[in-house]
């Protein structure tokens, strides 16, 4: 039981609703809007894949050139994740965001007119270095809002707009690519670029009028409501205990490593998956944009709903190790498959696209559950920071795997030798965890 300050007593049942539906408000004024900019972020960052399909072909382009290309995109990233968060904590999520979507927009229109491989680069190496940010800034961002067991469902639900994208990405650059080819002498995959561009650069100004820094600045929300959300918050803070604050000690904290190396092992199977999933359908032997768009979108959503249902599950056991490094395996193993289904003389395509559609479901779930990990030892400015470097350093992945998987398919035919060495590494990623992050003990401090 507790007070409220009128002196009128409050069982702990009623603080609990009262709880719940104050985070009902905050879950559907941040998460769809939220959820919105991720699907036009993942558009933006993955309908490469897409374009694929007739750029190399338009351009002269080798399977190499696309592969790092994709990947460029992280190098950028790494370079201004980091400051884009500390710029964040200084002067709010508003402006931040806002300046990030309408540049990854404006960027991702500019890569319909690109001609030569240098061309490419550059502007992927921009689209990375604007959207830099945008990711670890929303989970950190979120953190200003829910206590530690409500995060992984709101991390949950966020991240699992990606999957969304890939469930409207697909029949979208298939509609896209087939319906405008041709259309004022441009090719279909330059109005992919442009058609896909132009909202992210609407949704960027609608942020400046529709985020709201932090709980205490909600104007939608009573004064009440704010008490609520400061007394959960300052609840969770006390429960975890002391946790690092200076982000000058970053570099030299092994769990922040030891989180980098989980998340690089992770992003290895996801950034895979994220631009060679076209190259396997077609190579199975669904060869149109359309029909190749289509099957991707069922392959993401059951990546959406994985996503959603594991860190609601997660929050609701108090548990992360397991429920990560499960999702990991079933990632690991079916990549595995693949593989073996991918190098056979004889190959099945309905299999062959449930074993992929499998590896997405366990990569993708494991993601939100990962990012209750680093609250666990940081706060503060140390939290600001250190997502950043975890995200950033570990997106190094995203520019190491798609290209080292261009090399093979360039030299071997296929992406079978490739797809065995990322099922591997995904694989550590759950070793990893088991092994070197400790149970949390009662009420969510860490175990002994």
């Amino acid at each position: 039981m507790s007070i409220t300050k009128q002196g009128i007593p409050v069982f702990a049942g009623t603080a609990d609703d009262a709880e719940d539906s104050v985070y009902r408000k905050v879950t559907w004024r941040l998460l769809p809007f939220l959820g919105v900019l991720w699907v036009l972020a993942w558009l933006d960052r993955v309908n490469i894949g897409f374009a694929k399909l007739q750029m190399l072909d338009a351009l002269q382009f080798s399977e190499a050139v696309y592969g790092l290309g994709a990947g460029i995109f992280f190098l950028g990233y790494f370079f201004f994740e980091v400051p884009s968060n500390m710029l964040l904590q200084k002067i709010g999520a508003k402006k931040t965001i806002m300046r990030i979507t309408i540049c990854w927009g404006v960027i991702c229109m500019l890569q319909s007119f690109v001609t030569t491989p240098t061309q490419f680069y550059i502007l992927r190496f921009l689209l990375g270095a604007f959207e830099a940010g945008f990711y670890p800034g929303v989970i950190l961002y979120l953190t200003y809002w829910y206590p530690s067991q409500r995060r992984a469902r709101a991390f949950g639900t966020f991240m699992s707009a990606s999957a969304i994208a890939g469930v409207l990405g697909g029949p979208l650059a298939g509609w896209i690519m087939t319906g405008m080819a041709g259309v004022s002498g441009m090719h279909g995959w330059q109005w992919l670029f442009i058609l896909e561009g132009i909202p992210s650069v609407l949704a960027g100004i609608f942020a400046w009028f529709y985020m709201t820094d932090k709980p205490e600045q909600a104007r939608w929300l009573s004064d009440d409501d704010k008490r609520v959300l400061q007394d959960a918050l300052k609840r969770d803070n006390a429960a975890l205990g002391e946790r690092g604050h200076d982000w000058r000690t970053l570099f030299t904290n092994p769990k922040v490593w030891l989180l980098i190396a989980i998340y690089f092992c992770l992003l290895c199977a996801n950034s895979t998956l994220t631009f060679w999933i076209p190259t396997v359908i077609k190579d199975v032997g669904f060869t149109t944009p359309m029909a190749v768009g289509w099957i991707a979108a069922v392959a993401y959503l059951c990546g959406a709903a994985g996503m959603i249902l594991n860190g609601a599950h997660s929050d609701r056991r108090n548990e992360v190790r397991w429920h990560f490094s499960g999702s990991a395996l079933v990632g690991g193993g079916a990549m595995a498959v693949l593989a073996v289904l991918l190098g056979a003389q004889v190959l099945s395509p309905v299999i062959a696209l449930l074993a992929m559609t499998a590896a997405l479901v366990g990569t993708m779930s494991a993601i939100p559950v990962f990012w209750q990990l680093p609250n666990r030892y940081l706060a503060g400015s140390a939290a600001a920071v250190g997502v950043a470097l975890i995200n950033s350093v570990a997106n190094l992945a995203g520019f190491g795997a798609p290209y080292v998987m261009g090399l093979i398919k360039n030299t071997t035919g296929k992406l079978t030798s490739g797809l065995y060495l990322v099922a591997v590494i995904e694989v550590l990623a759950a070793v990893l965890v088991l092994v070197g992050i400790r149970k949390l003990g009662k009420h969510g401090k860490q175990g002994a």
